[in-house]
């Protein structure tokens, strides 16, 4: 059984995740000033695609940004449908940016 793990890897400002100490995908963010973390781009290998990697690169890069208590701006498609999907991650969401990446306002 294959063994997958997300770190932050801040000095590459993006969430990694591995599967048996390989890479197989990477979630880049950017850190603002504002205690906000924009998600820009996710990506999972092809090799590893269809193993719901992603989904788990996604949560675990939205409970790290919680548990670092701070905010969300999902730029990237696949954290907008990840919230969109998961509405317990909403929260994250700026309630006053909501609106730009066509989420729910509550």
């Amino acid at each position: 059984m294959a063994s997958a793990e997300v770190l932050n890897n801040e000095e590459k400002t993006r969430f990694e995740i591995t599967v048996d100490g390989e890479p197989a995908g990477f979630a880049d963010y950017r850190q603002a000033p504002r205690e906000v973390r924009s998600f820009l781009k996710t990506e999972v290998d092809p090799a590893y695609r269809g193993q719901g990697l992603g989904g788990q690169l996604i949560k675990a890069a939205l409970d790290s940004t919680r548990d670092s208590g701070l905010g969300v701006l999902p730029y990237c498609p696949a954290f907008q449908s990840f919230i969109t999907k998961n509405p317990e991650y909403l929260d994250l969401v700026p309630q006053d940016r909501r609106a730009e990446f066509e989420l729910p306002a509550e």
